[in-house]
């Protein structure tokens, strides 16, 4: 279970805490949604304790998006890397 707390100071902070799975996923983008433009979006993961395949996919495009990852624990900074690292790698079509 994902519990979500939001606080703002200049950037908008969501602090996460326990799991993020895939399901969680649409409700961080709808609180996304609902931001304004002039504030820097970062999400605090100090508390995460579990984190999806599907859920690692999104924090590596949320992350190439702008949106700030705080507190990240390292097998997840590490789970980012390598699927960042695998997506650059893969060959287009046509190409051996």
């Amino acid at each position: 279970m994902l519990k979500i707390q939001r606080s703002a100071n200049g950037k908008v902070v969501f602090i996460l805490s326990g799991r993020i799975e895939a399901e969680d996923v649409a409700e961080l983008q709808r609180l996304f949604a609902l931001e304004t433009d002039d504030h820097h979006l970062v999400l605090d993961l100090k508390d995460v304790t579990l984190v999806d395949p599907d859920a690692v996919k999104f924090l590596v495009r949320w992350e190439d998006e702008g949106i700030g990852l705080e507190n990240c624990p390292l097998y997840v900074r590490e789970w980012i890397e390598r699927q960042r690292f695998r997506g650059t790698n893969r060959k287009s079509p046509g190409n051996n």
